[in-house]
């Protein structure tokens, strides 16, 4: 089970971080502002109906019937416009204007969009709930929902603050406790860096790792048999305790290959076996990085669903690995391609 005191003093710490990442957005005081004034068709009510959404959807704040501000950024500008398009295609009028106003001025219209209350409200919902809850299933769809009430109302937020990052804050540290439950075989950074290590000394190996394999096991294994142990012969562990000593295990805590510093499984193995100077490879390295921690990867939300797909049709590993092999070499052939 994991520590919440623990929990709670690295929230301290994200807290602090957070605040520090975001203070460049806490001063910002020379704001210039958007006004969209319409008049919405009055024979068309799907179209009204979609054009007021789309007004609170961009966290407008209504200065009267009609007549709705905005803070200009590079997004809203656009979002406005197309608004603006909109209303006059389905038969209204509309304008969008920029206002230079004064510093009085502006900082009522800013007051306007203070959601100190919203990130309040967030903040007593988290405190209601429980990561530890007997329902993890439940847990983790209640989680899901308050992530989606928090980006929403990031998106909405022109001028963030304290409430912010608090949210942001208690919202990590609630997730890390709730994946710890989920995931409580995932493996945690190590330290340090990859040992360099010859091809020729891990030739006809027994591997082993973590049964019901996900992105970073199965990329792992798809790559030691082809690229670094093409005799290679794997054992999945129910138990990593029951790692055979005589294997090399992968992805999990005290194995000989797991995730150091920011490189995940996949990432050490290429570092330890000096694949890095295969640029599809690395592709394929950011698209596990991406989907087994965070971070960005075009191709990402693909896999994934490949992945998914394959997972919801096979439960045998040994049938996974044939397959998602399959796909990883489809996937490395159009990179090297490239």
């Amino acid at each position: 089970m994991p520590n919440q005191s623990a929990f709670y003093s690295l929230r301290q710490l994200l807290t602090l971080l957070l605040f520090m990442r975001n203070v460049r957005y806490m001063l910002v005081d020379n704001v210039t502002w958007l006004l969209i004034i319409l008049t919405l068709p009055t024979q068309n009510a799907t179209a009204r109906m979609r054009i007021w959404r789309g007004l609170k959807s961009l966290g407008c704040a209504a200065l009267r019937d009609g007549a709705w501000l905005l803070p200009e950024t590079l997004a809203t500008r656009p979002e406005l416009e197309a608004l603006a398009d909109e209303t006059r295609a389905a038969g209204g009028t509309a304008w969008v204007l920029r206002l230079d106003a004064e510093d009085a001025q502006s900082a009522a219209f800013r007051g306007m969009f203070d959601r100190s209350s919203e990130y309040a409200d967030l903040l007593a919902d988290m405190a209601h709930f429980d990561p530890l809850a007997e329902n993890v299933t439940t847990a983790n769809k209640t989680l899901k929902a308050l992530r989606r009430r928090y980006e929403t109302l990031v998106e909405q937020d022109y001028f963030p603050g304290t409430g912010k990052v608090e949210a942001e804050a208690q919202l990590l540290t609630l997730e890390a406790m709730l994946t710890s439950r989920l995931s409580p075989n995932e493996p945690h950074s190590q330290d340090g860096q990859p040992e360099r290590l010859s091809l020729a000394d891990f030739q006809k190996q027994t591997w082993a790792t973590r049964q019901d394999l996900w992105v970073d096991r199965l990329a792992s294994a798809w790559l030691i048999r082809r690229f670094i142990d093409r005799k290679a012969r794997f054992v999945w562990l129910q138990h990593v305790k029951d790692c055979p000593a005589s294997a090399l295990g992968f992805d999990f805590d005290g194995a000989h290959f797991t995730h150091i510093g920011h490189r995940v499984t996949f990432e050490t193995l290429l570092a330890s076996f000096g694949l890095e100077s295969d640029a599809a490879l690395m592709r394929i390295g950011a698209i596990v990085h991406a989907l087994d921690v965070g971070g960005e990867a075009p191709e990402a939300a693909g896999v994934e669903t490949l992945l998914k797909g394959l997972k919801a049709r096979v439960q045998d590993d040994d049938v996974l690995l044939k397959q998602g092999g399959q796909m990883l070499d489809d996937l490395y052939a159009a990179f090297a391609s490239q």
